[in-house]
This record gives C-alpha cells, structure tokens and sequence, in this order.
C-alpha cells in the first residue's frame, strides 16, 4: 500500500508540474514572440534563427523557473540535484558530443552511397553556425533538465529505473507531438531517443551526457542538411532526394529514418553494456 501511495503521489505531482510547466512557459514563450516580433501561436509563420534563438532562451527562463519552484518548494532539494553537478564529469560531456557527430557523420554517407541523398553545396555562414551552436545548446539544456533531470528523477524515486525510463521517455515522445512533419513512425523514433538520453542517467543521476549527445545529435543533424526533429535550420551542407522515405527520413529529417533506428539502438545497447559492466566490476 505504501508503495501505491508513493506511486500516486509521484504521479499526481509530475501531473501538476505539467500543468505548471505548460501554463509558466507558455506565458515566457509568449513575451518571447513578443521580442522576436514573430505572431504567438501561429503555426504557419517561418521564424528566422534570431527569432528561434530569442523565443528558446525565453523557453530557456520558463523552464529553469518552473522546475526550481517545484525543486525548492515541493522536492525540498536544491536545482544541482538535477544532474548538474560537474566533477569528473568533463569526459562525459566529450563523449556524448563525440557519439552525435559519429551517428550523424556515418548516416549521411551511408546515405550518400546508397543514394537516398545527393549533395548539392557547401552554405557556411559563421553567424549562422554560431546561431545554431547557441540555439541547439539551449534546446539541449532545456529537454534534458525537464525530462531528464526532473521527470525522469521523480519517476525513478517511485517506479523501477527502467519503467521509470520508459515512462519518461513515453513523454518526451508525445512532447514534440505538435511538431511539423510527424508521424507515427517518427515518434516511435522520439521514443527510442528518449532512452538513448535517459540510460546512462539511470545509473549516474548526471544530466551532462545526455545533454551533451542531445546536442551533438541535433547540431550535426542540422549542419549536414537534414531537418531535426521535422524543423528545418541553418545547415552548413545542403542535398536534395529524389523522395521522400523511411530509409532518408524525409521532411522529418534523419529521425525519421529506420537509420536513426539502428544507430538508437545500437546506441542503447553500447550505453547498457558500458554501465552494466562497469556495476559488475564495482561489485567485485
């Protein structure tokens, strides 16, 4: 019984953080457009990299605000409880941004040879390049701390880590729900991407990892041409297909590919592996 209790407890307070969480951002995103001089809620409206870049720092706020209220005032712990706390943790970070660009370097020539994609120019642009790198930084942190660092931690303090994985990563699925160009297909992919980025915070209870391969992930997404996550930014390289499929991702971009699948749970199974072995030889 105590253990059911715990369980609604947990839940009913990931339900009000939500709400919470939708209401207060929201409202940020909304002085965001403001600033940006973009229409709220107009779903049509292209944003320039400025206006994306505004808007998400406003996101940024919201965010950072909503889980420090509930972190303060209803887990009674301190914001770098989160995952944010930094000693040994340079080598994670390194190679979370190393396993993004390994992922996203390989899908595109291997796409290039089995000529789903066809390059067409190289676009840089440094002010464009700093742009995404400042934007896809921010998004990152955003994510990570929200379903990482907090959705996933309260889940973990009820459920078993992996329910509580899969649970997380159930709603970080249905999060970029709205999203241009999604599909079931894509948001199944969403769903493996969550247990990408949650696995190794299940064992380290550090958000650094995660955050850096979210970043790594989109950045070297975008910069080599494909959409992230259905929307489309600043790429360094530009190509064409002659269709859109599940083997190129389409619209959606590489996460809408059975590549991306591949290298998920490639991924999945390399992250596993690693801690699980790690655990075995602590305990001997």
């Amino acid at each position: 019984m105590k253990d059911i209790g715990m369980k609604m407890n947990t839940t009913g307070r990931i339900f009000l953080f939500m709400i919470s969480y939708f209401i207060i951002v929201g409202i940020c995103q909304y002085f965001g457009t403001l600033m940006a001089g973009t229409e709220f809620g107009n779903f049509d409206y292209v944003e320039t990299s400025t206006e994306q870049l505004i808007i998400s720092f406003f996101d940024l706020i919201g965010t950072f605000f909503i889980i420090w209220l509930f972190m303060k005032f209803v887990d009674k712990e301190s914001f770098i409880e989160l995952g944010f706390q930094t000693k040994n943790r340079l080598k994670d970070f390194i190679i979370g941004i190393i396993i993004g660009l390994i992922i996203m370097t390989i899908g595109y020539f291997l796409l290039i040879y089995l000529k789903e994609i066809f390059f067409i120019k190289v676009n840089f642009n440094l002010e464009e390049l700093i742009k995404s790198i400042l934007l896809f930084t921010i998004v990152a942190i955003v994510e990570e701390t929200l379903c990482r660092g907090y959705i996933l931690k309260n889940l973990m303090s009820s459920f078993n880590k992996y329910t509580a994985l899969i649970l997380s990563s159930i709603l970080f699925s249905i999060m970029h729900g709205l999203n241009p160009n999604i599909s079931l297909f894509s948001l199944f992919n969403l769903f493996l991407a969550g247990i990408v980025l949650g696995l190794s915070y299940i064992y380290t209870k550090n958000l650094w990892f995660p955050i850096a391969m979210h970043l790594s992930w989109n950045l070297f997404q975008t910069l080599l041409g494909f959409n992230v996550s259905g929307q489309d930014t600043y790429s360094i390289i530009e190509f064409k297909t002659n269709e859109s499929n599940l083997i190129n991702g389409g619209a959606f971009g590489f996460e809408g590919s059975y590549l991306s699948i591949i290298a998920e749970i490639l991924t999945i199974i390399g992250i596993g592996t690693y801690y699980n072995t790690k655990k075995t030889l602590n305990t001997v």
